[in-house]
């Protein structure tokens, strides 16, 4: 077992060459075309879900909140449930890490891609997936970790080494592009319905009021666009 993850951390650390450059914006537009067409962002979104329910789980540990489970819905929508103060910087920045959460995973990515190392890219996903399986409370969100953690194990175990960093490169610019439209979506929803939103819970925990939440995610979402095609971009 030992010779078994040195080998694997081996192919995980060893930098490869970019992909000639009409790949890398092959991917690019592959990517845009998923997070804008109408038949396939529902599907690609549960990626985004994932990563979503787990940043505010991540943090809600980090903070010293108890993580009691994750739940992921066929809508797309999940639910992240902790306990702790209701109140407080450490509920705070768990509703905060939500988000931005897509955004953090595509960031490594590409800093990973511009380091020659696609292999880190689906290796790290595959950890988060195998993290976040632990704490799944429900059928469905079970069901979406194994699809996806079972597509990307085959890309790293039996796909050609090419294959492995057309989907690296395919994954991070998905994560990248598609990290602000939830929170477009966001806005748009909370015009007529429920204030339940994270933006909502933290303008009641703050004194910034839920629409200024919503251009810092903004924000935060589009520039980690912004930083992350610097790394990868073949300008």
């Amino acid at each position: 077992m030992p010779e078994f993850f040195a080998d694997v951390w081996g192919e995980i650390s060893t930098a490869t060459p970019a992909p000639d450059s009409k790949v890398i914006w092959a991917t690019f537009f592959v990517a845009v075309f998923v997070v804008v067409a109408p038949g396939l962002w529902p599907r690609a979104r549960h990626l985004v879900t994932v990563l979503h329910e787990g940043g505010h789980g991540t943090v809600a540990l980090l903070t010293g909140r108890k993580l009691t489970g994750i739940r992921l819905h066929s809508d797309t929508s999940g639910l992240t449930t902790s306990r702790g103060k209701p109140r407080g910087l450490g509920m705070i920045l768990t509703l905060l890490a939500g988000y931005p959460a897509a955004s953090a995973a595509g960031l490594a990515g590409a800093y990973a891609l511009s380091r020659g190392l696609p292999l880190a890219v689906l290796w790290g996903l595959l950890v988060i997936f195998g993290l976040t399986l632990l704490k799944v409370r429900n059928f469905y969100g079970l069901w979406v970790i194994l699809v996806l953690g079972v597509g990307i194990f085959a890309l790293t175990w039996w796909a050609p080494a090419a294959y492995q960093q057309i989907g690296a490169y395919l994954l991070v610019w998905f994560l990248l592009l598609a990290a602000p439209r939830p929170v477009i979506e966001m806005a748009q929803q909370r015009r007529g319905s429920a204030k339940t939103s994270d933006a909502d819970q933290l303008g009641r925990l703050t004194w910034f009021a839920a629409p200024l939440w919503i251009i810092i995610f903004l924000a935060v979402t589009g520039g980690a666009l912004i930083w992350g095609t610097r790394l990868i971009a073949p300008f």
